[in-house]
């Protein structure tokens, strides 16, 4: 129990006052797991009434900000994939893509809490993956926790996971899911 609770110990600095609360309900258990439970339930949910003109990414913030006329008015931590920093090249690197593109397509069907397809490779990245023998890549995603696994994400959020996607809390997806619509644009800066 001694290694979980310095786990655990880190998580409630990461996440506060709810984690604090948390941390001591998982004490009068002896439960790693009543603490990921207690931290998502006194998780606020997030409510966003305006739909987004454009979806910012700031890979050097880990945000995504959703727009509307040029101006921000929701803001969500989000984790990238495995390798951050720069432009993803080819299939397989675990980078996320830079660049503007559109969010295509809404999937609630996905093996993670919805999914919103980035419409990543362009034409551009196609041609710069040809001229390096490589496959560019796809399915670049925005999207929640994998299924089954939503309790988790106050843990997985704390790390870069994905493949190359853009995640969020389940919370934070449901939020973006419904000011988002298909063919709003995204720029995933640096």
């Amino acid at each position: 129990m001694a290694a979980a609770q310095q786990v655990l110990a880190v998580d409630v600095v990461a996440f506060g006052d709810a984690a604090t609360e948390a941390w001591r309900y998982a004490e009068e258990k002896h439960s790693s797991r009543a603490f990921f439970t207690a931290v998502v339930a006194a998780s606020p949910a997030v409510v966003v009434a305006e739909k987004a003109d454009l979806v910012r990414v700031r890979k050097l913030d880990a945000k995504l900000y959703l727009l509307k006329e040029g101006k921000p008015f929701a803001e969500f931590p989000v984790v990238f994939g495995a390798q951050p920093k720069g432009h993803k090249q080819q299939e397989g690197d675990e980078r996320t893509p830079e660049g503007r593109y559109v969010l295509d397509c809404k999937k609630a069907d996905s093996a993670f809490f919805k999914a919103i397809h980035i419409s990543y490779p362009n034409a551009q990245d196609m041609a710069r993956a040809k001229d390096q023998g490589v496959n560019p890549g796809g399915a670049i995603m925005i999207h929640g926790q994998r299924n089954r696994l939503g309790w988790l994400s106050p843990l997985a959020q704390l790390v870069n996971w994905t493949n190359g996607c853009i995640a969020l809390t389940n919370t934070d997806m449901q939020a973006v899911w419904e000011a988002v619509d298909a063919g709003t644009p995204i720029e995933i800066e640096p």
